[in-house]
């Protein structure tokens, strides 16, 4: 049996059909419960295999949850609004998701979070920091790499940008980087971190008007979110010291 079901296409069905067996010869299944397990157990594992696929072409560089973010540490922080978004309407509308503050603060851990949820739904996303970013896109030799690599940024539902504002761009990459907001603007969300304020964007982008150009475009359907709080890694840094660096 097993070729006629890799012939079909129904390779998830092949590896759970043993299981299937003998499972329905102990509870005497009749024709119809087994046809039903059968086909249950091929779409679950094909659902299985797709969000795995998902999870590795997102390329998170570690996974994190809104159950695991201590909340308590950064008071300043509405965890009720985090869970609204983690209902994921602004993946629907296409609304971006801005991070800010200063390092250590969980904007990155938050960002994955809602990148995790949106995979978890069926979504694609891929993450990605600024200077990777910058870097793929201003090193494309020629203009038809330049577009089949904005393609790798602009196809998935979520697009992760990480560490926006630890290092200036070039002239070209910046010009890159309004080019990707701009064909994401209404089609796609960006989930971004920043240590920056948008008043320092001009700098960051080395031309104020195209920054303004950017800004508007990102923030004209944005939550922005501010963290104003303490660093997770000064916090574990210091609890590593007092308790003589066994944790």
């Amino acid at each position: 049996m097993q070729p006629q079901l890799k012939q079909l296409g129904l390779t998830q069905l092949e590896k759970a059909l043993p299981a299937l067996f003998e499972t329905a010869r102990q509870e005497q299944w009749t024709y119809e419960l087994f046809l039903t397990r059968a086909v249950a157990a091929e779409i679950e594992g094909r659902d299985r295999r797709a969000a795995e696929r998902r999870m590795t072409a997102a390329r998170l560089p570690t996974i994190k949850t809104l159950e695991a973010f201590d909340f308590a540490f950064q008071p300043s922080l509405s965890e009720r609004l985090l869970w609204e978004l983690a209902d994921l309407s602004f993946v629907q509308t296409a609304t971006n998701v801005l991070f800010l503050g200063p390092p250590g603060t969980g904007k990155t851990h938050l960002s994955l979070a809602l990148a995790v949820k949106a995979l978890s739904a069926g979504y694609s996303a891929l993450f990605t920091t600024l200077t990777h970013l910058a870097e793929a896109l201003d090193t494309a030799s020629y203009p038809g790499l330049v577009r089949q690599r904005l393609r790798r940024y602009t196809t998935p539902s979520v697009l992760v940008i990480d560490e926006v504002g630890y290092t200036k761009l070039s002239p070209g990459q910046a010009h890159h980087f309004f080019e990707l907001v701009t064909a994401r603007y209404e089609h796609g969300s960006i989930l971004l971190t920043s240590n920056t304020g948008f008043s320092e964007w001009g700098s960051l982008l080395g031309d104020e008007i195209l920054a303004t150009a950017l800004l508007d475009r990102l923030l004209h359907h944005a939550e922005v979110i501010p963290i104003n709080g303490r660093s997770y890694r000064m916090k574990d840094r210091r609890e590593t010291l007092e308790t003589g660096g066994q944790k």
